[in-house]
């Protein structure tokens, strides 16, 4: 098929060749509120917000962090006040209060640590992002203080920005009416947004700017993540999402980051054997695609300058990311109320494409190669249909029985592609939003992850546990489940005979059977369908775990 397209970036219009039903679409990455960690609180604030445990959330506290009128009228009933909201609150939960000076105050206490399991996260990044939902609209039009107190908090400064950016999604194309002058807020427009301080436990402000960097760096793309996310797929389709990634190679190119780029699309997946990614693109009106982008980090490029044990913990991580931008299910037609969402389908490669650029914003050590399979499962004459045989990447032949299961085979390529053609590899992580059946085995705040060896499972863990991007493993056991794939006629099918044996987990094995036998690197399998969306909204789930595989500042 010839397939001709007109690349561009989503910063402009959408190809011509793609009917765009939304006319003005909001494709700036600055059209949300603004969000900015810093050491520098705003002045003046229209609301403070206070976040913490309950032993670092005191009067004293509070007070000595907010505004003051003029005369110091406030100064009196204050303590009062802020001692009565603070009392509301029994072991957590959230409350709220205005001061004379018309200053709504609001406290997020968040459980303690002895309330919280061996599962999730000390610092409660969950309760922080659900306390501030709806902080979206407000911050669109005043002045929003957030100081975060706690004695660790240097430790939770990756968890924490997470949860803040989750709360103030950037994409929307809802119709607005310009404000009557009236009504226009008397808020300086330069302040308009949220500033986040970090405070020690007594409230001393922490005031070296690593901490801020790292936050800024991680919230930035967790919204961006999320952004592409919740586009429809008349704005983000194939075309406009590649053009998004060359535009963050030149952005970080351009910063002195030695990054590359390189894309396979169309007939040069077909000819260059990538028969998972081709079958499944092939029927969408713009073409599949493979995306390869790498970082190589400065110090590799002298191994002098470092000593052998930090040469040593140096490794080479391949992140591969599932991008179905948008899946009808293909000919395996998904029902109405089961496609509305399918939009979020990429979000593995959102994830790892955004986890990817703030790991080189934040100058990690290892060297970092991206692989994303970019393709809409889409009906048409050419559609994949269920019966047909598609060889892969790896030389396997898999028996279509499923075209509704086609994460799995575009990733296939994808580690098959990292585990023969970029030299030395020591970790291939893929992440997806692959199988329904993962909510069920590790729930909607926990991806399932499937690990070749206990070490990577238990890395992996501890980087959920990190960074707030919570995993939990599920079964590893692929002599015992790789029957479920049986074909009389091929390799394998690509979807179980048993939809009640550990389905996520064979999901998972199907794509590592498409691994080089010669590999001798490890590999992890991400599903991360539970928590990657929440209330029709993508939540940027993938990046802060990247970051925390990557050792990346504010995730150590």
């Amino acid at each position: 098929r010839n397939h001709h397209t007109t690349t561009t970036s989503i910063a402009s219009s959408v190809p011509p060749s793609v009917m765009n039903l939304n006319p003005t679409p909001n494709y700036s990455s600055n059209g949300g509120a603004r969000l900015t960690f810093s050491s520098a609180p705003p002045s003046p604030s229209s609301e403070v917000i206070f976040i913490g445990r309950k032993s670092s959330l005191t009067v004293d506290n509070l007070l000595s962090k907010l505004p003051n009128d003029n005369d110091g009228s406030s100064l009196s009933s204050s303590p009062i006040l802020l001692g009565a909201m603070l009392s509301s609150i029994q072991d957590a939960g959230k409350a709220s209060t205005f001061l004379p000076s018309q200053t709504k105050v609001t406290a997020v206490i968040l459980p303690s640590a002895e309330k919280i399991t061996r599962n999730n996260h000390l610092f409660s990044p969950h309760t922080i992002s659900e306390s501030l939902e709806g902080l979206h609209s407000s911050a669109l039009e005043k002045s929003i203080h957030i100081c975060v107190m706690d004695e660790q908090i240097e430790e939770f400064v990756g968890c924490t920005a997470v949860a803040i950016a989750r709360s103030l999604p950037l994409y929307h194309s809802k119709s607005s009416k310009k404000k009557n002058d009236d009504d226009v807020n008397s808020t300086d427009p330069k302040n308009v947004g949220v500033t986040v301080t970090f405070h020690n436990s007594t409230g001393q402000i922490i005031e070296t700017e690593s901490p801020y960097e790292a936050a800024n760096a991680v919230a930035n793309n967790v919204r961006l993540s999320a952004k592409l996310g919740d586009m429809p797929p008349a704005e983000l389709n194939p075309d406009t999402y590649s053009a998004e990634c060359q535009s963050i190679a030149e952005e970080l190119k351009a910063s002195g980051a030695n990054v590359t780029f390189m894309e396979v699309k169309g007939e040069e997946l077909r000819t260059g054997g990538y028969g998972g990614i081709y079958g499944v693109g092939m029927a969408a009106r713009c073409p599949p695609r493979m995306i390869v982008m790498s970082y190589t980090p400065p110090q590799n490029s002298d191994s002098s300058s470092t000593t052998q044990q930090q040469q040593q913990q140096k490794q080479h991580v391949v992140l591969c990311g599932k991008g179905v931008i948008y899946d009808t299910g293909g000919l395996a037609l998904k029902p109405k109320t089961g496609m509305c969402g399918m939009k979020h389908d990429m979000g593995g490669s959102a994830g790892v494409l955004c986890g990817f650029r703030a790991a080189v914003q934040l100058n990690v050590s290892h060297k970092v190669t991206l692989v994303l399979a970019i393709v809409e499962n889409a009906i048409g004459p050419e559609s994949l249909r269920n019966d047909d045989i598609l060889t892969m990447k790896s030389g396997r032949t898999v028996e279509i029985n499923n075209t509704d299961a086609e994460g799995r085979l575009i990733l296939a390529d994808c580690v098959s592609y990292a585990s023969t053609s970029l030299g030395d590899v020591d970790v291939i992580l893929d992440m997806a939003t692959l199988t329904g059946a993962v909510s069920i085995t590790t729930g909607k705040k926990h991806a399932g992850i499937l690990a070749k060896t206990q070490s990577m499972e238990e890395r992996v863990f501890k980087a959920g546990l990190k960074s707030g991007d919570l995993v939990y493993p599920m079964l590893y056991a692929p002599e015992l489940l790789k029957s479920e794939f049986a074909s009389k006629v091929a390799d394998m099918k690509n979807s179980v005979k048993d939809r009640g044996n550990a389905q996520a987990s064979c999901a998972g094995h199907f794509i590592e059977s498409h691994i080089d036998e010669d590999y001798k690197g490890d590999w992890v399998h991400v599903d991360m369908a539970g928590p990657d969306s929440k209330n029709e909204r993508a939540t940027g789930y993938g990046v802060a775990l990247v970051l925390g595989l990557l050792d990346a500042p504010g995730f150590c």
